[in-house]
């Protein structure tokens, strides 16, 4: 295990975030059901919120977990996981397309609440997505971390966009999925702000 974490090649890891993808690919292109897009609708959306919310576990994972390997390379490597989360972001969105074969059905749809957040929080992972080489981080420098504190408004969206689905009842899978990252957040927050400071000596 110790030498997993700290020898994981990123091409393997690529590799490894690739799988469901290859195979929804796979099943799109050659499944003879006519409602294959619209069931590849869910998956696809599911995987990039569990990347997206592995990916802001990680920090406070760290905090909470101190000296353990597991967190420390979750911090490494969030930058491919958050890439991959917007990879399965981008599929939901191309699947959804696709179903719906429409402009107008797509137009129509925008005043729902489970559509325009999911709309939102899309069009705020392209830049967090376009700006994660090295190069971008070099060049941004403070403005790269604020940038990327967008993610934390990504994810409220996703929550939403995901809670929302058929009149809320996808708001069970939605917090049980969240729960653990909104925990986490909450120790967060206590750790920082709200826990007892010692005292200096007198």
């Amino acid at each position: 295990m110790r030498t997993f974490f700290s020898r994981t090649h990123p091409y393997l890891l690529w590799f490894v975030l690739a799988l469901p993808a290859i195979a929804m690919t796979i099943e799109a292109l050659t499944s003879t059901n006519p409602r294959v897009f619209h069931i590849l609708i869910h998956p696809s959306g599911e995987t990039s919120a569990r990347l997206l919310i592995i990916t802001l576990m990680a920090t406070p994972l760290a905090m909470l977990l101190k000296g353990w390997r597991g967190p420390q390379w979750l911090k490494r490597n969030r930058r491919y996981l958050g890439v991959g989360a917007f990879g399965y972001g981008l599929m939901h969105t191309v699947f959804y397309l696709i179903d719906k074969a429409s402009l107008t059905t797509v137009v129509n749809e925008l005043p729902r609440l489970y559509i325009w957040t999911g709309w939102i929080a899309f069009l705020i992972f392209i830049p967090l997505a376009l700006t994660s080489m090295d190069y971008f981080v070099r060049k941004m420098g403070t403005w790269w971390k604020w940038l990327q504190r967008w993610t934390y408004g990504a994810a409220v969206l996703t929550l939403i966009h995901w809670a929302a689905l058929h009149n809320w009842g996808g708001a069970l899978p939605a917090f049980i999925h969240f729960g653990p990252l909104i925990a986490l957040e909450g120790y967060r927050v206590w750790y920082w702000y709200l826990r007892p400071r010692p005292q200096p000596a007198s």
